[in-house]
């Protein structure tokens, strides 16, 4: 860790969170230059769906470069693309009912997300834009507007301030209220001061927001509503799609099809940089080259997302082990809220779940903890408050227990130091 401590920017973050230096990986396990095993309830902050170099990923990735397979194509027909897309459609959007033209954007999600809100604004010939309380769209200028934690947007809101409105989330105001009536008014009355926007973005489950929920309901009114007042919907799931809620694409559960849908992180299956815009046909105005980017033409990428899905979504059965599994995640933690009542809380679906601290600074000291007894699990909320279980899809039974039998005596271990404040 010295040479990174000494020479990288101070803007890292997670070696700071989790200091290793790592050198292997396999499946859900990760391996520090010390041979030290962790479990991995992190998975590259979604990025890593399907474990660490999943086999049959990196066979089809040594073939291809082997063979001198192309790598940078920029927007050229290539091969890998092919595959990709014909794997893409048959196995993903045709089994759905969705049809949506692909953009491959830059190699971020961030990207994607400025690609999305651009290209509503050049559809829709408005500016304005609504992103929800304890939005996480990026980091860049554009998708930061969207982001809503202060940390984030601290010495910038000036700049940022243009074009977005945030509105509450699901949930936000308490169970009995229904921002998606509230927002529906504000939009149908001309006196309310809000301008008509071009689109609505936001996450069915906000990740980094603290592993915030949706509701069906709310979902489908959004859609209703959105449609009615001649609006765009763009749907996030950077994060939360390619089946970490269980499905793959997070919405599905509410039978909705938004307008766009970005898709980042795991779209390329083991973590190499991918992110792409999906895009319903009549809306796909782009110019040929208005929207570009050096790197969008990942090959590799390319390759190992077309094995991926064919791997893991020809079928339902990753999908029902996620889901069922998820089950015995949640009922596992329900067992360790019931010793500490009042001070923990759980929400989630799939393997996207969270478990939230009443003394919000204990979730980044279990976090440590779990670390220091082999466990790599981060957290998120405006405030850290929420630790985020987000274990690889296809981990085994036995190294999932193991994670949670970790994560349980880290709990126990920090609640008994401090029982004078929790019991």
């Amino acid at each position: 860790m010295k040479t990174i401590e000494e020479h990288e920017s101070q803007v890292r973050s997670y070696s700071r969170n989790f200091p290793a230096t790592f050198s292997t990986s396999s499946g859900a396990y990760l391996y520090d230059e010390a041979n030290n095993r962790y479990v991995d309830f992190f998975s590259g902050a979604g990025a890593l769906n399907y474990g660490h170099n999943d086999e049959d990923m990196k066979q089809a990735l040594i073939d291809y470069i082997s063979r001198n397979g192309i790598v940078h194509s920029l927007d050229m027909a290539t091969v890998a693309k092919e595959s990709f897309i014909d794997n893409f459609i048959r196995y993903i959007l045709k089994p759905r009912g969705l049809d949506y033209k692909i953009q491959f954007t830059g190699p971020t999600g961030a990207n994607a997300v400025e690609a999305a809100v651009k290209l509503a604004q050049i559809v829709k010939g408005r500016n304005q834009i609504i992103s929800f309380t304890n939005a996480y769209h990026g980091h860049s200028k554009g998708a930061l507007r969207l982001t809503a934690n202060a940390y984030y947007r601290e010495g910038l809101e000036d700049d940022l301030s243009q074009s977005t409105t945030f509105h509450p989330f699901s949930g936000y105001l308490g169970p009995d209220i229904d921002t998606s009536v509230l927002l529906d008014k504000l939009l149908s009355d001309k006196g309310s001061g809000l301008s008509k926007p071009a689109a609505i973005i936001l996450e069915t489950i906000q990740g980094e927001g603290g592993i915030n929920i949706a509701t069906q309901q709310w979902l489908r009114n959004m859609r209703e509503m959105t449609s009615r007042h001649g609006i765009l919907m763009i749907i996030d799931d950077i994060q939360s799609g390619c089946g970490r809620t269980g499905d793959f694409f997070s919405f599905e559960f509410a039978d909705i099809q938004p307008d766009m849908v970005v898709l980042s992180k795991s779209i390329s299956g083991c973590g190499l940089p991918m992110s792409l815009l999906l895009i319903k046909p009549e809306i796909d105005a782009w110019k040929p080259g208005q929207h570009t980017g050096t790197f969008r033409g990942n090959n590799y990428a390319f390759l190992t997302a077309a094995v991926a899905i064919e791997k893991y979504w020809k079928d339902d059965q990753l999908s029902q082990k996620v889901k069922r599994e998820s089950k015995a995640i949640v009922s596992f933690l329900h067992e360790i809220k019931e010793e500490y009542p009042g001070e923990l809380s759980i929400r989630g679906r799939g393997f996207m779940i969270g478990l939230e601290f009443k003394d919000k600074a204990m979730a980044v000291e279990v976090s440590k903890a779990c670390f220091k007894n082999g466990l790599v699990i981060e957290t998120c909320g405006a405030e850290d408050q929420v630790l985020k279980l987000f274990p690889p899809l296809t981990i085994s039974a036995e190294s999932l227990e193991k994670g949670l039998e970790i994560l349980n005596s880290s709990i126990v271990e920090l609640m008994r130091n401090k029982k004078p404040v929790y019991l």
